[in-house]
């Protein structure tokens, strides 16, 4: 969708004008004009006294964009608190493959207060560049204000490729960009490479419950857009000697442009699971046998200083909480130890899982699938093998 004005209707109030919040309208002869840089955001819609400024649709096609504008690969650097969350550096990991795939430079979005540190940690992870937008505005994250940042980035930069984390902060703000800028967003990928003779971006995400992987192409339109599941891409090894540009972008919100007023931040009580960063992981499969038999599980997990996991299966019994969930329809984790206890090793939990450093499987069908993809495994009663590891670890740690 677009942003036009009926010529014929406009009196030259310029309302429309003072209600941009980018700047996107300028008068010419005593008529209001779109510039090149509106998002439609449609604040001058709404702001409008006769209704001069309509949306329309445009058929947009490839010859009608000049492609050759948009260049680099760009990734949303996600930070909470000023620390800089794990699916970042993944992000730069498969960012730095499709930038060379392209020959062209690799970039991140970092937006917050205070966060001048974590650029140059983002340049010694892989960045070639770092577009920083620092205001205490942004210190905490709101999706408007985030959302008109990251618009004004794209709208003045023009990157070829943008990359989201699909956390809940990615999965709120992707959305939100592609539809201010009228751009295609394949959601949950879990492979992005580019396509050798086209050279446009391959976006392969699982379809129908996770029976079947598609792979998505948005040829019509830039930046191509794309939200990445944590663990899927690997981190790169850190460079301090590694030298980038870092790019201080100015920022221009109104106080109207932000809808909600954050007045507390209350952590929450109950301890949530947070598989995606974990470095060990303990999993518990149909082999438990019922929610008590997670108890074990847990001990072993908490005697390694893990985080406990479980498949579809564990998760549909009720044995264990849904948000445990490793596999296609759950998580995507790439913990250093993946302890997978009575778990076959079905398609959709190694799509969770496979790309572990290390996988230790427990189960006592010899014949099971999951001892096809792991480095060690163990055949034997569960309930039997993980008490002992238990003891084991403790008399160790002692």
């Amino acid at each position: 969708m677009v942003v036009r004005v009926k010529e014929e209707e406009c009196t030259g109030c310029e309302s429309c004008v003072e209600a941009c919040p980018i700047q996107a309208i300028e008068m010419v002869d005593g008529i209001a004009k779109i510039k090149d840089n509106c998002n439609s955001c449609n604040a001058c819609i709404e702001a409008c006294p006769v209704e001069a400024i309509e949306e329309i649709k445009k058929e947009v096609t490839a010859e009608a964009i000049d492609f050759s504008q948009f260049k680099d690969v760009w990734v949303f650097a996600e930070q909470r608190g000023g620390e800089l969350k794990r699916v970042a550096y993944q992000l730069l990991g498969g960012g730095r493959a499709l930038a060379d795939a392209l020959g062209q430079q690799l970039a991140a979005m970092l937006l917050g207060h205070d966060v001048n540190k974590l650029a140059q940690e983002l340049i010694a992870n892989g960045a070639d560049k770092v577009y920083l937008a620092d205001d205490l505005k942004l210190k905490n994250y709101q999706t408007d204000a985030y959302a008109s940042v990251v618009c004004n980035m794209i709208g003045d930069y023009k990157p070829n490729i943008v990359i989201y984390g699909a956390t809940h902060i990615g999965r709120d703000l992707a959305p939100r960009i592609a539809q201010r800028l009228d751009l295609g967003l394949t959601a949950d990928c879990t492979e992005l490479t580019i396509d050798p003779e086209e050279k446009i971006l391959l976006q392969t995400r699982p379809a129908f419950g996770g029976n079947i992987m598609a792979t998505i192409i948005t040829p019509r339109t830039r930046p191509q857009m794309a939200t990445v599941r944590p663990g899927i891409m690997k981190e790169l090894d850190k460079d301090g000697k590694r030298k980038g540009e870092i790019i201080k972008f100015p920022v221009k919100l109104k106080k109207d442009e932000i809808k909600t007023k954050i007045l507390e931040i209350v952590k929450e009580a109950r301890k949530r699971v947070n598989l995606e960063e974990a470095q060990i992981i303990v999993s518990g499969g149909r082999g438990v046998g019922s929610k008590d038999g997670f108890k074990v599980i847990r001990e072993l997990a908490e005697v390694l200083g893990g985080e406990v996991g479980g498949s579809r299966v564990a998760v549909e019994k009720g044995w264990i909480e849904q948000d445990h969930q490793v596999g296609q329809t759950g998580k995507t984790v790439r913990p250093r130890l993946y302890i997978a206890c009575g778990i076959s090793g079905s398609i959709q939990h190694r799509a969770g899982m496979q790309n572990s450093e290390i996988i230790v499987a427990i189960n006592k069908d010899p014949d099971a699938t999951i001892f096809k993809i792991c480095h060690y495994g163990i055949v034997g009663d569960l309930h039997e093998v993980v008490p002992l590891l238990v003891d084991e670890f403790k008399k160790i740690k002692e």
